[in-house]
C-alpha cells in the first residue's frame, strides 16, 4: 500500500485517536492504523472509522443531556 501524499510504503501499526469537539476532549489509544513510513500520514480502515464515528455520535448524544441539566 502506498501512501497518497508522498508515495511512501504504507505500514500497519497501532496509533491513537485525538478530537476536541463539542465539550469533550475523545483520546483513543491502540486503534489500528496504517502509517507512511517516509510522511508519516495516517489512514484508519473503514471499520475503525466507523466504529470512531459510532462512539462520536453516542458520546455527543450524552453530553448534550448533561448540558441540558445544567
Amino acid at each position: 500500500m502506498k501512501c497518497l501524499y508522498c508515495n511512501g510504503e504504507m505500514e500497519k501499526s497501532d496509533s491513537t485517536y485525538t478530537i476536541n469537539r463539542k465539550g469533550y476532549h475523545l483520546f483513543l489509544q491502540h486503534i489500528p492504523v496504517y502509517i507512511c513510513s517516509k510522511c508519516g500520514e495516517k489512514y484508519f480502515g473503514e471499520e475503525e472509522i466507523g466504529a470512531i464515528q459510532n462512539l462520536m455520535r453516542t458520546l455527543e448524544s450524552e453530553v448534550s443531556k448533561l448540558q441540558a441539566v445544567g
